[in-house]
């Protein structure tokens, strides 16, 4: 049904809707605008880039990408178990972002995807997982770029941010992924914290 008044376009198994392409497109232009004001200032990007579109580039395919896909393995996850699932941007957030970026350091809550339906304590689970287990597996694919193709600045951001994504996204408190996923199994979220950390002590050596 389209209660928003809402195109929905079918995937295969996964819906999604003008609303939420609009949505997603908007935090991924947001967030990365964000950080490439963070880079091209000066800040943990010191010196990755000499003009400001080169910023952008290079934050758009790291943060950016990693923002969007941790997003929807959440969506892609629900939508698995027969659940509403659709993101919505916070877009005072968002604007938050960008304006905060001016001043060295970036504080990021682009939105969430918005779940209903039949969600108990283990499915809740594996759904918050899903979020972070993406950005582990993002920082491993570039991790493989760095190892196989180039030591560049894609390869290198994108397993850095990646990485502290997904392990920040496991704080086991409040409203991060991590409380759901140890409230419903031990032992996967100690492996994914444990992954995370490994993937970290890499990082240093790159």
């Amino acid at each position: 049904m389209n209660n928003n008044r809402h195109s929905y376009i079918k995937i295969g198994p996964i819906s999604t809707s003008e609303i939420e392409i609009r949505d997603l497109f908007k935090a991924w232009a947001a967030i990365s605008l964000a950080f490439a004001i963070l880079f091209s200032k000066g800040g943990i990007g010191q010196g990755l880039a000499n003009t400001f579109m080169y910023s952008f580039m290079i934050s758009g395919l790291t943060v950016g990408i990693g923002f969007i896909f941790h997003e929807l393995a959440h969506k892609i996850v629900a939508q698995y178990y027969g659940c509403f699932a659709e993101f919505r941007s916070d877009d005072r957030m968002l604007i938050f972002a960008v304006l905060i970026s001016f001043l060295g350091f970036v504080i990021a809550a682009p939105g969430a995807v918005i779940i209903s339906g039949p969600v108990g304590r283990r499915r809740n689970g594996i759904i918050s997982a899903a979020g972070p287990a993406m950005n582990l597996l993002l920082a491993v694919v570039f991790l493989l770029g760095i190892l196989f193709i180039g030591n560049n600045l894609i390869f290198v951001y994108g397993f850095s941010i990646n990485t502290i994504l997904g392990l920040f996204n496991l704080i086991p408190f409040g409203i991060f992924d991590g409380k759901k996923v140890l409230d419903w199994n031990k032992p996967v979220y100690s492996a994914m914290v444990g992954a995370g950390i490994l993937l970290l002590v890499i990082q240093s050596f790159i």
